[in-house]
């Protein structure tokens, strides 16, 4: 069975269970309303006959807690909330047969009933915080409409082959990557990447799998199988993440582990020890407030709340294009206190253009004409952004004798005339006085015939949301924001000013990066951690080194996917400010339920040691806290 339709199944299954409960529960209650009429009109019954009328709506509710409770005796897991539930209610239950005991019965059935009220409210608030995850997850099609022996079979995409063809029709959602080799659209990819933009493909141009196609019909040559592509790798991430768990969700196992145990010795302390001091004659009142204290024990608020904060937190950024691949990245970047970035293609785009043109003796046309016919067949990407700011190839002009000097530049004949264009170097080889330029970036020189025609400046462009990352970073309490880059000094220290940066590292090569982020860890305040944002192709060995690596624009980019801890699906630097923020609230919530279970946990366990909380009241407490508890933590989800 496919992962979508485990899904589907999942649901359908849950819902069944919700409608049995709901069911069982309105039965039990019925019948105990019944039970309690028949013990006020025939005050005469004996206690054994009472017992087995109210055990009826006791086994309704309480069959599936009992079961579970024998379960867990039997795996050794003895001390779970459904092991206290059991041990309260059948004490309850039996406390009536102890000579001057009160009996109990109306009590403990109403105590287990309860308890399912509470699971099933908090078995609703789960699945809907796992549905809206699975929803939202939904990304990767049924179906594949792929072109075998000139005919369209709709098959199971797990099927299909890499080389076949597939038709993606307007509407539908891409089900494998591939390569455009026919149409043109644009494409939905809101579900990956958490933006709204279309993005326009056409011939020769990659797609990825759980976009939606909106307007042309496309034809793609499938580059990855099924299980390969991206939308079933990002599946994979979050479905994975919970095997991941953040050191709150450790806390908890542990404090489990440790507090069952002790609460139920605590609970045979207050049974025995005042009985042992005052009289056997008070045992029932000292073990009924045991009972009741074991009830109040169960840590449920926090087994479920505090792992249903994170899973919410980890779906919320999944949905804004932000993949967290477990809840200790999510505990590590709220817990962050410098942000690294790589600077080319995470805070710039990695994408030369001409900047500026200072032309001497000729206009600026010109300029630009004579060095894009000169580096007409040069492969550098100086060369490129040269021919995009003069695209008119085809102008008339005779260029021969192209000749690359290397580490120097190009030179060519253009129309009869020597144009060199190139470096300082260049021009000082041959001895041609050339004019420095105050603009940042890689300059240009030009020269035609021996003599100075100006020269261009190429430079990358900083992306749109750079700045405002960075201070929003800051607001958010990261009080360091550094960047590495392997570009010349003056290029990066332009850059860190524009941003507002606090520091900068130049000319650095991919193992001076590592160096880098290790002396900065050395820096850390005590508790505090390093996040390191680069596009994740070159950047491998210091996502893995930072505590939290952080990959960017990875649409489709295996090597980020494998190698960060957190992904971010676009190019937007903005989308790092916004993970920190979803990293913080999740944290804070999962802090308020910690302490608001315990607080409520232990002031009741006060009250009916002493026997001033009721047993009802009791399960009042725990299942209140509780259902309170995942409520707080489906705020997770509405990031």
């Amino acid at each position: 069975m496919d992962k979508h339709h485990e899904h589907h199944h999942e649901h359908n299954h849950e819902h069944g269970e919700s409608h049995e409960a709901v069911i069982k529960i309105a039965a039990a209650s019925v019948l105990l309303i019944a039970a309690i009429l028949v013990e006020r009109l025939c005050p005469g019954l004996r206690t054994w006959q009472l017992l087995l009328i109210f055990m009826v709506p006791y086994l309704i509710a309480g069959a599936e807690t009992l079961n579970e409770a024998a379960e867990g005796l039997m795996h050794g897991e003895a001390l779970g909330e459904d092991f206290l539930m059991s041990i309260a209610t059948i004490g309850a239950m039996g406390i009536g047969f102890l000579p001057g005991a009160e009996t109990q019965f109306a009590e403990a059935v109403f105590v287990m009933l309860f308890f399912q009220v509470g699971e099933l409210f908090e078995g609703i608030a789960e699945g809907k915080s796992r549905e809206s995850v699975a929803h939202l997850m939904d990304i990767r099609p049924d179906t594949a409409n792929v072109e075998r022996n000139g005919e369209i079979l709709t098959v199971s995409p797990e099927s299909v082959e890499i080389g076949e063809t597939i038709v993606i029709r307007p509407g539908d959602r891409i089900p494998m990557d591939g390569i455009v080799t026919e149409g043109s659209s644009s494409l939905d990819t809101v579900a990956i990447t958490g933006e709204s933009v279309p993005r326009s493909v056409r011939r020769e141009d990659s797609v990825i799998s759980g976009c939606v196609n909106l307007s042309g019909l496309l034809k793609v040559r499938v580059t990855k199988a099924f299980g390969e592509s991206t939308a079933s790798k990002i599946l994979d991430l979050v479905e994975n993440a919970s095997s991941n768990k953040s050191s709150s969700e450790h806390f908890i196992t542990r404090f489990a582990r440790i507090y069952t145990p002790v609460v139920v010795v605590a609970a045979l302390a207050v049974a025995f020890i005042p009985p042992m001091i005052a009289g056997w004659s008070v045992f029932p009142i000292w073990l009924y407030r045991a009972l009741t204290f074991l009830i109040v024990s169960c840590p449920c608020a926090l087994v479920l709340s505090v792992p249903l904060a994170f899973f919410g937190g980890i779906g919320g950024a999944s949905r804004k294009g932000i993949l967290v691949k477990g809840s200790n990245y999510l505990e590590a970047l709220a817990a962050a206190d410098t942000v690294v970035f790589d600077k080319t293609g995470t805070l710039t785009h990695g994408v030369f253009e001409v900047s500026t043109v200072h032309p001497e003796k000729i206009d600026a046309d010109e300029l630009l004409h004579l060095a894009a016919h000169v580096e007409r067949y040069s492969t550098h990407p100086i060369a490129a952004s040269l021919r995009n700011a003069y695209p008119q190839e085809n102008d008339g002009c005779e260029v021969r004798d192209i000749e690359e000097i290397a580490g120097h530049g190009v030179r060519a004949l253009v129309n009869g005339k020597t144009v060199c264009v190139g470096n300082a170097k260049m021009m000082k080889s041959m001895g041609i006085e050339w004019k420095d330029c105050g603009h940042v970036g890689t300059t240009i020189h030009v020269a035609m015939d021996g003599e100075y025609i100006g020269h261009i400046v190429i430079s990358d462009r900083i992306k749109e949301d750079a700045k405002e990352t960075v201070v929003a970073l800051k607001e958010s309490g990261i009080r360091r924001n550094v960047m590495l880059t392997g570009d010349h000094e003056a290029v990066a220290r332009a850059v860190a000013e524009n941003l507002g940066l606090d520091g900068y590292h130049a000319e650095l090569l991919p193992a001076d990066k590592v160096e880098k982020v290790e002396a900065l860890l050395k820096e850390l305040p005590e508790g505090r951690k390093l996040a390191f944002v680069g596009d994740g192709i070159n950047d491998a060995p210091v996502l893995a080194r930072a505590d939290i690596g952080i990959a960017m624009g990875a649409m489709g980019s295996d090597a980020a996917i494998e190698a960060a801890d957190i992904v971010l699906m676009d190019d937007k630097p903005s989308k790092i400010a916004q993970a920190v923020e979803i990293a913080r609230k999740t944290i804070r919530i999962a802090r308020e339920n910690t302490i608001f279970a315990i607080g409520v946990k232990v002031l009741v366990l006060i009250l009916a040691a002493f026997g001033l909380a009721a047993m009802w009241l009791a399960v009042f407490a725990d299942v209140g806290v509780t259902f309170l508890a995942v409520l707080n933590s489906m705020r997770t989800l509405k990031n």
